[in-house]
């Protein structure tokens, strides 16, 4: 979402119309503070109106589904990203790889010979239940952690106690979703490692830890987002707390 924000306008904790970006891309310039307001969840202000950038409907696409491992599925999704296919979604849920590609009917019949794999017969339900979060792997009660890392992060950096059928990989390996109830502690460092963080996503019957569903941010980049919380809404109106305990 945060790439496909050019502007916004916004009302601040002062009471005042703000505008931040353009309406086109060529209005765009300078340091892009309305991009600040994707993952903010709404403690720097309320959002008037959103400028998005989109793109066109492809002309056609097919989903491709295939019985894999993990550690395979992961290994084609760094393959396939060096090769700029033409691939706009991909996802491994319970043993299964499911990859979606856009083209011309020549152009997918010829990502379809490199990819394989079956064509998924109701592809828009499994998509759309998958980023609503209501596909089968979402449902029940257990914890479940969300996390974003580096695209080339083994499978194995988040192993521990937790079964396949409890993990869910997306964004061609670049968030990882976990059921359970692993370590917190250890569970962050990993995120960390691969170049990302651990979110609490739902707590379930299970407390929430004590510093925050989000992992817990360096002395300097929570400095920064004390000043920014602190120009943008210094009475702490917006959602206090919402971000994190200490905003």
């Amino acid at each position: 979402m945060r790439d496909a924000v050019l502007g916004v306008r916004l009302v601040n904790g002062q009471g005042k119309a703000l505008d931040f970006g353009g309406r086109v891309m060529k209005n765009v310039a300078g340091y892009d503070l309305s991009r600040l307001m994707a993952g903010s969840l709404g403690v720097l202000g309320l959002l008037l109106e959103v400028s998005l950038k989109v793109a066109p409907i492809p002309v056609g696409q097919m989903t491709l589904v295939r019985e894999q491992s993990i550690d395979d599925a992961l290994l084609l999704m760094r393959r396939w990203a060096r090769r700029s296919l033409p691939i706009t979604a991909t996802a491994w849920v319970n043993g299964r790889s499911y990859v979606r590609i856009c083209g011309s009917e020549e152009g997918l019949a010829e990502t379809h010979r490199v990819v394989e794999g079956l064509p998924l017969p109701d592809a828009d339900t499994f998509w759309h239940d998958l980023r609503e979060h209501q596909h089968p792997f979402f449902t029940g009660d257990a914890p479940l952690w969300r996390l974003s890392v580096r695209p080339a992060t083994p499978a194995a950096t988040f192993a521990g106690k937790q079964s396949a059928d409890e993990r869910l990989v997306e964004w061609g390996g670049a968030l990882h979703w976990l059921r359970g109830e692993p370590d917190v502690q250890w569970l962050r460092t990993q995120a960390m490692a691969a170049g990302g963080h651990a979110t609490l996503f739902r707590a379930g019957a299970a407390s929430p830890p004590a510093d925050g569903v989000f992992t817990p941010l360096e002395p300097l980049p929570m400095r920064l987002h004390r000043n920014l919380k602190q120009s943008f809404d210094p009475a702490g109106l917006f959602n206090p707390g919402r971000l994190y305990p200490e905003l």
